[in-house]
């Protein structure tokens, strides 16, 4: 049975280095994604949205791996996108004014008649009352500038700072929403130990 090594193969997109801020081009890649808002450490939407994420994943990758296909891979990193109407909601910690949409990245073969049966199948294994906020949907990030932050979340400011700064220098400007991809298990590994991507698209 063939395997992708997807983080392997997009290395240039999932294995930054912590020491510089770098500029990638990211390509058109599909996702499944989930809007809400609220503080993602406290609300139940935001948990739940990450455990829809991940269930309906592994269902499409074991339809591919028992299919004719018989394709083996490793299902990809949680990713959210942040933002807010008011931005100062990120410097006074007023949490519950984030607004974000988590996402895993799905491979190109994967169709939307695909995700729709593998709807089906979590909603009767988990009883669901409703996906209606999941959505299967292509997502062109385009240029950016990332860098890979080792540590907790909220020791993420000196990093993020530090790309925004490096976009300034480059005489570039922020577009589009602060991006953050979770490499790590945060339920096994200790919070000093965490990766995380930090990605800002730019001009």
């Amino acid at each position: 049975m063939a395997k992708i090594d997807y983080l392997k193969q997009l290395k240039h997109l999932y294995g930054p280095s912590a020491k510089k801020v770098e500029i990638i081009e990211v390509p058109q890649m599909n996702f499944l994604m989930i809007d809400g808002k609220g503080d993602p450490n406290t609300s139940l939407a935001f948990k739940d949205a990450v455990e829809l994420l991940f269930s309906l994943s592994y269902i499409l990758k074991f339809m591919i791996k028992k299919s004719e296909m018989a394709l083996d891979y490793g299902v990809l990193p949680l990713q959210a996108l942040w933002w807010s109407d008011d931005i100062s909601a990120f410097c006074t910690g007023n949490k519950d004014a984030w607004k974000w949409t988590v996402m895993i990245m799905q491979p190109e073969f994967i169709t939307p008649a695909m995700v729709e049966e593998a709807k089906i199948e979590v909603q009767r294994k988990k009883k669901l009352a409703s996906l209606s906020p999941l959505r299967f949907e292509t997502f062109n990030e385009g240029k950016a500038a990332q860098t890979l932050h080792i540590g907790p979340f909220s020791e993420e400011g000196p990093t993020i700072k530090k790309v925004h700064s490096f976009i300034e220098n480059s005489s570039s400007q922020r577009i589009g929403k602060h991006h953050e991809i979770y490499l790590s298990d945060i339920r096994r590994a200790a919070p000093e130990k965490w990766k995380t991507i930090v990605r800002q698209p730019m001009s």
